[in-house]
């Protein structure tokens, strides 16, 4: 497309705004128009941002503007929908929110249209809906993570026994703020569990994987843990498969194939895919029962990148668009 996107970001000054801000600023397509954050309100972005410096001369301001394009919602959860509730314009145009406000399917409790408009934006399980929808609820870290273990395998029907998952995130999937669980002198040299059995990304996980396999009625146990590092997922999976290690590999080939950020590895770890758009996996089988170690970027698969991904899509644009970007690794 010969005209850029114009764009608006909404909360921009935590780790989501942050990098969607460094995104968007080298996005061949994107013309950022405004940051919102209250609390920064009247700072120059490098002043947050330090490693903007040279790169903008935006400011944070208080309110969002009418004549964006596309607005993206980098808010904490439950701030987003008060946010559109506010400022009900913003509707007029695109929007992506990156919180959990939308994820879950409201058809049947009689919210506003605008509610149940909105699309879950997983590519890998919606990219045709995604190409045709004005309202995006961007994915969680830990269920993208997830669900790019477990789709091909809902998609054949082959979920049918108990879901295990151990899943590590990074001190960035915490926030910016400050808490007893994210200052360095806690985190380091530690790993801690949370929110066991009961994390709040499972309701999206089990709604995707019943949008492939409507018959899934078994368990998901899910094992958070609080890793001793910056940024970055890992999520072992283990369910139970009758398919032979070959067989395996080319479900998950053919499910993947037309989609440029999943990978199958021979072995994952965290910086293969730290600083990138990408999902690299690992399939182990072993008797009946079939490990997927899946790893992304909470901040990029996990959140911003996805959200650049999906419009991207929204817009026409080449899908890897301004995602290009090279793994830490070292």
């Amino acid at each position: 497309m010969s005209q850029k996107i114009k764009i608006g970001i909404i909360g921009g000054a935590g780790y989501t705004g942050g990098e969607l801000v460094r995104l968007l600023l080298n996005h061949p397509n994107a013309q950022l128009q405004y940051v919102v954050s209250k609390s920064q309100q009247g700072k120059d972005l490098y002043e947050i941002h330090q490693d903007l410096t040279g790169e903008t001369d935006l400011a944070f301001c208080a309110t969002a503007e009418k004549g964006a394009d596309l607005t993206f919602l980098c808010m904490s959860h439950g701030d987003a929908k008060k946010f559109l509730d506010e400022n009900k314009f913003l509707y007029d145009a695109k929007i992506i929110d990156l919180s959990r406000d939308f994820r879950i399917s409201r058809q049947s409790t009689g919210d506003s249209w605008q509610e149940t408009a909105f699309i879950y934006g997983l590519p890998e399980l919606n990219r045709e809906k995604i190409k045709k929808a004005n309202y995006i609820a961007n994915p969680g870290c830990f269920a993208t993570a997830i669900q790019l273990g477990l789709l091909p395998l809902a998609a054949k029907g082959l979920l049918n026994a108990d879901i295990n998952v151990n899943a590590t995130t990074g001190s960035t999937g915490a926030g910016r703020s400050l808490n007893a669980t994210t200052h360095f002198s806690w985190r380091n040299d530690n790993l801690s569990v949370y929110k066991v059995f009961e994390h709040e990304h499972l309701a999206e996980i089990n709604q995707s994987i019943k949008q492939l396999q409507n018959s899934f009625s078994d368990e998901i146990s899910f094992i958070p843990q609080r890793g001793a590092f910056s940024r970055g997922i890992l999520a072992a999976i283990t369910v139970n498969i009758g398919l032979s290690q070959s067989e395996v590999e080319n479900l998950f080939k053919i499910y993947y194939a037309e989609h440029p950020f999943v990978h199958l590895v021979k072995t994952v770890d965290v910086k293969q895919i730290t600083n990138t758009n990408k999902c690299f996996m690992q399939l182990i089988k072993h008797k009946n029962q079939l490990a997927i170690v899946t790893v992304i970027d909470n901040l990029l698969k996990g959140a911003s990148g996805q959200a650049v991904q999906n419009m991207n899509l929204m817009f026409g644009l080449e899908e890897t668009t301004g995602l290009k970007l090279k793994a830490n690794v070292y």
